[in-house]
């Protein structure tokens, strides 16, 4: 994924900056921090992910010779600029939330040290990753929480925007908590467990619907599931009952059904009424067909006999909210503390920890935001790593295992409130430590005792 990536993937604003920069000698040290302004419609958390992807490529950001060709071409740069294009590497410090970390607005996901003209070039780069992956892994999150500890698979390749999109979804899905794919090349580059049914197309193309279910079951006797809503589903259920029984004279059993489309709880309960009454309880009911978390959750209040769903396109775009209001801004240069003063879009001056508490039942209690080298609140622990330093990663890459691991249990000590999917409470409590306050205060006197 990352051998197709240029560092001219980048707004033109950050090279022309950059170049602004070099011609002044402007080469000390600046800190960026990227947080999220706002909750979308819904929300009151976020899943941090995507950051694997991101130190990947600052380890490898460097410009070919294509791409200062084409610099060149555009003739706005001079050549000593893009001389020293040719020589720069990312060599800068990292502190992150680790993937799979459950953090709130405002806060910051990562924030980046180094040379102005390296952090200033990252902006795009580290939007871009962080922003649809903690977008996608909160999404499915949601969807994990619907539907009530049963297995959610990952359906969007063929609706996500684009190859590169869909890779990350089943990435951030699975992270997230999902049982697995239907994406065989994310399955391979990830290590995600892969999986699918079968597509009406397959069934049509067959004289009888029957004899397409008895195909298919012969060639994959122990991993079959047959779709049943081409024509009729409840219909298609005695069918299913005879592939059902033609496997277990094999000694082999039939994985389950699918149902696509139609009312899926009255569906739901007919389907496993009639497979149960056949002596199929082991075979499972499984449901598709435009579901998002809103919709899963219906059905598990309403206690549908499902066993698993397959999500796609309304978690692969997270179509009820199809961005984050993250922003990726300057916090400190040259050792001086610097802020945003405008309104709604002011910013934390300072590089910053973000400290977290439980209460007694292990459920987060609340967050604080402070400087980053001050000591935690009494009780509380940093969440902010170092994850990078001199442009190397500071530890070995993690596993995607342990991310999930981390993510389950993150997710299980949100407050139940937190957990709803239309919030009827108040956001989750983030403070400012008194340090964090006080560099606030300095920082804004200073700036307007000056004009």
């Amino acid at each position: 994924m990352k051998a197709c990536f240029s560092p001219l993937f980048t707004d033109l604003y950050e090279l022309t900056m950059a170049a602004v920069y070099f011609e002044h000698e402007m080469f000390a040290p600046a800190t960026f921090s990227l947080f999220i302004r706002h909750y979308p419609p819904n929300r009151r958390f976020f899943l941090a992910a995507g950051l694997k992807h991101l130190l990947d490529l600052l380890e490898d950001f460097q410009f070919s010779e294509e791409d200062l060709s084409y610099l060149e071409g555009l003739k706005l740069f001079k050549p000593a600029f893009l001389d020293y294009l040719k020589g720069l590497r990312f060599t800068g410090e990292v502190f992150a939330l680790p993937e799979g970390t459950v953090f709130f607005t405002n806060e910051p996901l990562i924030e980046i040290t180094a040379p102005i003209i390296e952090a200033q070039l990252m902006e795009t780069l580290v939007i871009n990753i962080l922003n649809f992956e903690t977008l996608i892994a909160t999404k499915a999150a949601r969807c994990l929480l619907a539907a009530q500890g049963k297995p959610v698979v990952d359906f969007s390749a063929r609706r996500t925007q684009g190859i590169d999109a869909s890779l990350r979804v089943a990435r951030a899905s699975y992270l997230a908590g999902f049982a697995a794919t239907s994406n065989t090349l994310a399955g391979r580059l990830f290590n995600i467990p892969v999986t699918g049914t079968m597509a009406h197309s397959f069934i049509q193309s067959f004289g009888e619907e029957e004899e397409a279910f008895l195909a298919f079951a012969k060639m994959f006797p122990e991993n079959t599931i047959l779709l049943l809503d081409t024509y009729d589903s409840l219909a298609a259920v005695p069918k299913a009952i005879k592939v059902a029984q033609y496997l277990e004279k094999m000694g082999k059993k039939l994985r389950g059904v699918r149902l696509d489309s139609g009312d899926l709880l009255t569906l739901s309960r007919e389907v496993r009424r009639r497979l149960d009454e056949a002596g199929l309880s082991y075979v499972k009911i499984f449901v598709s067909g435009g579901l998002d978390e809103y919709q899963i959750a219906k059905l598990c209040q309403a206690g549908a006999p499902i066993d698993a769903f397959g999500v796609g396109t309304k978690m692969g775009v997270s179509a009820d909210a199809p961005y984050l209001d993250a922003a990726y801004k300057l916090v400190s240069y040259a050792g001086r503390p610097v802020a945003k003063f405008s309104q709604g879009k002011a910013t934390l001056a300072g590089a910053k920890q973000v400290f977290r508490r439980w209460d007694e039942k292990g459920y987060f209690l609340e967050d604080w935001i402070g400087l980053r080298e001050e000591p935690p609140p009494v009780g509380a622990v940093s969440l902010l790593e170092k994850v990078m330093a001199s442009g190397k990663r500071t530890k070995a890459k993690e596993d995607l295992e342990e991310i999930r691991k981390r993510a389950a249990a993150e997710l299980s000590s949100l407050p139940p409130h937190l957990k709803e999917l239309i919030p009827a409470t108040d956001p989750y409590p983030v403070h400012l430590t008194q340090a964090l306050s006080a560099l606030q205060e300095k920082v804004c006197q200073e700036f307007f005792s000056s004009k």
